[in-house]
């Protein structure tokens, strides 16, 4: 399965609003702060992140998508 920037953003905003964060508003940054962060957070792991497989026809070293 793939990362999804959009489904971490979403997660991040609804963790936010349990803290009691308001994502809407004039001058919320919840959204703003919650996509900069699920970019970054995605963007590093799909650039440095690889997950060994040891055994069968698969063996090797792959990059996380």
């Amino acid at each position: 399965m793939a990362l999804s920037k959009i489904q971490l953003k979403n997660r991040i905003i609804s963790e936010m609003q349990a803290q009691g964060a308001t994502a809407t508003g004039e001058h919320s940054w919840v959204t703003r702060l919650a996509e900069a962060l699920a970019n970054a957070v995605v963007d590093e792991i799909q650039s440095n992140a690889e997950v060994p497989v040891t055994g069968g026809s698969s063996a090797g070293q792959y990059k996380v998508q």
